[in-house]
């Protein structure tokens, strides 16, 4: 076994094996970019409460579990949490910033 199939073998060992340990945050005030609010005017049928609701739930989306274990940590010590969900075909991030005073939903390409 080359250390390709060692690496991959061990994130996906760690994959398997992460449970969520984050806490209940505050979203704070609720605020989209105006590249989201193009993708809501699509009219797809968009509801960004649903993605909303999985970030404060600790299901953090499309990220590797490093960035899972890191977000389930900052839900204790008060950091920045990123989430990031595919919507539309879209790469959409959802960042809860460190005082917890706003959460930003925003296209990947816009940050």
């Amino acid at each position: 076994m080359n250390i390709l199939n060692i690496t991959q073998y061990n994130e996906e060992k760690k994959e398997k094996s992460y449970f969520c340990t984050a806490v209940p945050f505050s979203l704070g005030k609720v605020v989209y970019t105006q590249g989201i609010q193009h993708l809501l005017g699509e009219k797809l049928g968009i509801n960004l409460s649903i993605y909303l609701q999985r970030h404060l739930n600790g299901d953090w989306g499309n990220v590797c579990i490093e960035d899972k274990i890191t977000n389930d940590e900052a839900t204790q010590t008060g950091e920045r949490i990123i989430s990031s969900y595919t919507i539309s075909k879209q790469s959409v991030w959802i960042i809860t910033e460190r005082d917890r005073s706003v959460t930003t939903i925003l296209l990947s390409s816009e940050y």
